[in-house]
C-alpha cells in the first residue's frame, strides 16, 4: 500500500517507536479499510476481502471502544482526526 488516503500515522504515535498504541492501530487500520473499500468498488464479487474488510471494521470497533473507556479526551481526538463517526 503506498497511498496513505490522508492519514499521516506519525501523528497517532504516543512515542517514536510506538507501533502498539490503540490511537495508532486505530489509525492504521483506518487506512487499511480506505485501501479494502476502494478495491471493493471494483472487485463487488470478491467474498475472501469482503470478509476481512468486515473484521478489520469489528476489530476496530473494539479497540475505540476501549479507547473510550480509557481515555475520552484521546478518543475523541482520533475520532476528529480520522474523520471517524460514532
Amino acid at each position: 500500500m503506498t497511498e496513505d488516503y490522508g492519514i499521516n500515522l506519525a501523528d497517532f504515535k504516543q512515542s517514536d517507536n510506538d507501533t502498539g498504541s490503540a490511537d495508532f492501530q486505530v489509525a492504521l487500520m483506518t487506512q487499511r479499510i480506505k485501501h479494502l473499500t476502494e478495491h471493493m468498488k471494483e472487485h463487488k464479487k470478491d467474498f475472501a476481502s469482503r470478509r476481512g474488510l468486515l473484521q478489520l471494521v469489528a476489530r476496530r470497533r473494539k479497540l475505540l471502544d476501549y479507547l473510550q473507556t480509557r481515555s475520552e479526551d484521546r478518543y475523541k481526538a482520533v475520532l476528529k482526526a480520522l474523520d471517524l463517526r460514532k
